[in-house]
């Protein structure tokens, strides 16, 4: 893929989505906030929209589609937007205080996040 549009500009999309992502994970973090010990129901959902999302990616994307939409949309915008990082550190800051919130976050979690992608993928398979 290299060869044909450049490692540098592979870069420059991944970037740009990259924000465009993160600025909308920030935007509903913000705009569903969760206090301590309860439910991070924004990260929750970020990450359910963006496993749907890389599945109806993955579906429907093409091998003739143009070669910068899938490191623009999968690698940035949704990379940029789910965020596994974050329900690792709530997970871990539930646990001491908030035990079964922690435990129902976590394999909730895993386990909404597998069927969103399938759901995507079934969706765009249509």
């Amino acid at each position: 893929m290299t060869g044909d549009v450049g490692l540098s500009r592979i870069l420059l999309v991944i970037s740009a989505g990259g924000i465009a992502g993160s600025l909308a994970r920030y935007g509903l973090a913000e705009a569903v906030p969760h206090g301590t010990g309860g439910f991070p129901w924004a990260t929750f959902a970020t990450n359910m929209l963006g496993c749907c999302a890389i599945g109806v990616l993955l579906a429907r994307l093409r091998p003739n589609s143009h070669p910068l939409l899938r490191p623009f949309l999968g690698t940035g915008v949704l990379g940029g937007f789910t965020t596994f990082s974050t329900f690792a550190v709530e997970t871990e800051r539930l646990l001491p205080d908030h035990a079964t919130t922690a435990l129902v976050y976590f394999f909730g979690t895993l386990a909404a996040a597998l069927v969103a992608t399938w759901i995507g993928d079934r969706v765009a398979s249509r």
